[in-house]
């Protein structure tokens, strides 16, 4: 019998990452139902500048990503590791650097996000330096993951690992590509790729971060915890390979199924809408492999709570991932997207797979590494109905408000003129779906709370086993036998995976990235397209700043119901200076692409003032402080020769007269609201006029002729 080695799991990283995603998802979640609330009573912002919906919704979506899941991630991942590698992590002082690295990271995103610092790409919100520490921390995670898993006890990598490994390579890969800036100073960076080639870059990445943050990981979670709880092992061993490789092959080529109908060129949306159905076969793998896994045990189920969170986890992946690809299909798309409804898909991944199997994995990992028992059953069922009770009362309304929206803005009397011409219409009518959405979020939240009181008493009633004693035999050099299944090669060896999987990963990305790169004729140009003024630049700054993108979409689709609405569809040479790109997800309130000279400056003036002055029943926050703060120039030039640097043609000494030329725009404005009665002292120089200035200029570089022409 091979002599046994004496070593120790290290549980302290454990406890550590699992009381921070507890701690930042109460946060996370407290933050969204504040936002949720004001999309129904505007008021609840308190005219707090950092308080407004634009401003906290990002912090919403990055501290539920990043902190919590994320934090839940690590947790599940220094648990299992050591187990199934039957080692202590490779090194204490790497884990902690990781542990205390990615809590900084969290607070700093806390501090500047509601600041309005932010770079406007949705879930990659945070600016240029907080970046450099993501990369930082995320390279001292991957050099203590792999450290542990070259100098492991066991032989074989179970399929856990496999998900651990694509899911550091690829989010390593997306973060670095999808971060490329030049920083104008240390809170504002100008991004490298321009409008139809920076929303490829985005949502390659955006979709990804959700498939290999939100999903991978988590995969590699429901591998090791539902057969430990369920005390079975997985259902089947193939299964869980076709799964892993189909699904990191064919998920990386899905992200253009975001842009469907936009100015993407139709090859590349075609193959984002392939790709995506696709996706269902190898989803659908996972998901029949975590629930036959409960073959046998399925009265079990009816009593463990444990299992019922797993269940519904699984379940909500399988419909999700089902769901994504349906919307996928064009035909679909062309009614849900810019919908609720794709707010309600996103949250059945979100509150029903991540949530879920985190706190299934905390019920069933904690009683563990304190050695005691869960405090209260009861009280993890109750959790579990309520949590359930949640996640259904957010997603159906906005389902209802989703085709509500659809087909309100599609809808046409039988004269052929839009039935609901008035955008808010469709606003006010799906008010009291908001109100259920917010209720519903404040139910699963309640569960939470009902969660953290039963691992408080749980935790009381134990003491941690920080250093957990542990042996196993030393690993010896492995003989391969002729009839040994295939796949066991690779998994004796984590550089092979590490690279197989990023070849992988790879194939997708450079197939639609580098065409969008290298030919020219992807993004025709418009001679009349010219880049924005040094006023209007600050402008769009200050619209990135106060998070307008989250409400209003900036592309006006081919369907006759957008362009008798907004007016001519947008073409992808319009977006050619536009860094970064502001297409949308959401039109909480109506497209702006083609707003330019549609309203007097006056207009513009008094709506972001009091916005139900212009449009009554508005549910847009007042934006007052952008009459009262002065426009900052310090930056304008030097931002001016970046741009120049990324190829947009300014004249030659062009930033030496940048503020000049702000200045005499500014003044110009303000002499036209002064002849609408809109009279302040130095108006010239407040920030609502370089928004106005940017507002104007929407839409305008080109000019449709009319029929009669």
């Amino acid at each position: 019998m091979a002599n046994l080695e004496s070593f120790s799991y290290d549980n302290k990283i454990v406890r550590n990452f699992a009381y921070a995603s507890i701690l930042f998802g109460v946060i996370g979640m407290l933050v969204g139902i504040i936002a949720a609330l004001q999309l129904v009573f505007p008021a609840v912002n308190l005219g707090i500048a950092e308080m407004t919906y634009g401003r906290i919704r990002p912090l919403h979506t990055n501290a539920v990503i990043f902190a919590f899941v994320g934090n839940g991630i690590f947790t599940g991942v220094y648990y299992s590791l050591q187990r199934l590698l039957k080692t202590r992590m490779f090194s204490d002082l790497l884990s902690n650097i990781h542990f205390w690295g990615w809590q900084m990271i969290i607070l700093s995103a806390a501090i500047t996000l509601p600041l309005g610092l932010t770079s406007s790409h949705e879930y990659a919100e945070l600016i240029w330096p907080i970046d450099i520490a993501i990369a930082f921390v995320w390279i001292v995670f991957g050099i203590n993951m792999f450290g542990t898993i070259l100098k492991r006890r066991e032989q074989h990598l179970y399929v856990a690992i496999w998900f651990y490994i694509a899911t550091w390579i690829t989010v390593t890969v997306l973060h670095v590509v999808n971060n490329i800036q030049i920083p104008v100073n240390a809170t504002h960076g100008i991004y490298a790729f321009a409008g139809v080639q920076d929303a490829l870059i985005q949502w390659w990445y955006g979709h990804n971060a959700v498939a290999f943050f939100l999903t991978t990981p988590y995969l590699g979670l429901m591998y090791y915890f539902l057969p430990k709880a369920a005390n079975r092992p997985v259902y089947s061993y193939k299964l869980s390979i076709i799964h892993f490789w189909s699904l990191i092959f064919i998920y990386i080529w899905a992200g253009p199924h975001h842009l469907l109908y936009t100015s993407l060129p139709d090859w590349a949306q075609s193959l984002g809408t392939v790709f995506s159905i696709m996706l269902i076969a190898p989803s659908w793998g996972g998901m029949l492999n975590g629930l036959l896994t409960l073959r046998g045990v399925w009265d079990k189920v009816r009593t463990d709570p444990i299992l019922k969170f797993f269940v519904v986890a699984v379940t909500a992946y399988g419909m999700a991932t089902l769901e994504g690809p349906l919307l996928a299909i064009k035909s679909l798309n062309a009614i849900t997207h810019y919908t609720d409804w794709t707010i309600g898909h996103v949250h059945i991944g979100a509150l029903g797979w991540n949530g879920m199997l985190t706190f299934g994995m905390l019920y069933w990992l904690i009683p563990r590494i304190f050695g005691t028992k869960l405090y209260s059953v009861k009280l993890a069922n109750t959790h579990f109905w309520i949590g359930t009770m949640g996640i259904l009362f957010y997603a159906i309304p906005l389902y209802w408000a989703g085709w509500t929206q659809s087909l309100m803005w599609k809808q046409f009397t039988p004269d052929g003129f839009l039935q609901y011409g008035n955008f808010l219409e469709t606003v006010t009518q799906i008010l009291p779906m908001y109100m259920i959405r917010a209720i519903g979020g404040t139910i699963y939240f309640t569960g939470v709370i009902v969660m953290i009181y039963n691992l408080v008493k749980t935790v009381k009633s134990g003491k941690l086993i920080a250093n957990q004693e542990a042996s196993a035999p030393a690993r010896v050099a492995y003989v391969a036998h002729n009839n040994e299944y295939w796949h066991k090669w690779i998994e004796r060896k984590p550089i092979q995976m590490l690279i197989a999987s990023a070849v992988l990963v790879l194939i997708g990305g450079l197939v639609e990235i580098i065409p969008m790169m290298m030919i020219d004729n992807n993004v025709p140009k418009i001679a009349s397209v010219k880049p924005y003024t040094p006023l209007e630049l600050e402008g769009r700054d200050l619209y990135i700043r106060e998070g307008c993108v989250g409400c209003h979409s900036q592309m006006v689709r081919p369907f006759r119901s957008e362009t008798e609405r907004y007016g001519e569809y947008s073409k992808s040479g319009e977006f050619i200076y536009d860094r970064p790109f502001l297409w949308g997800s959401k039109r909480t309130g109506p497209d702006l692409h083609r707003v330019g000279g549609k309203y007097p400056d006056s207009w513009h003036y008094n709506h972001m003032l009091d916005p139900t002055s212009m449009a009554p029943g508005s549910i847009m926050p007042s934006y007052a402080w952008l009459h009262k703060n002065d426009l900052n120039t310090d930056y304008t030039a030097a931002k001016i020769k970046i741009h120049q640097s990324l190829g947009t043609p300014y004249p030659e000494g062009f930033a030496d007269k940048a503020v000049a030329d702000l200045k005499a725009q500014a003044k110009k404005i303000a002499e036209s609201l002064a002849k609408d009665k809109i009279t302040q002292e130095n108006l010239e120089n407040k920030e609502i006029v370089a928004l106005i200035a940017y507002l104007q200029r929407l839409g305008t570089d080109i000019k449709v002729k009319s029929a009669n022409n």
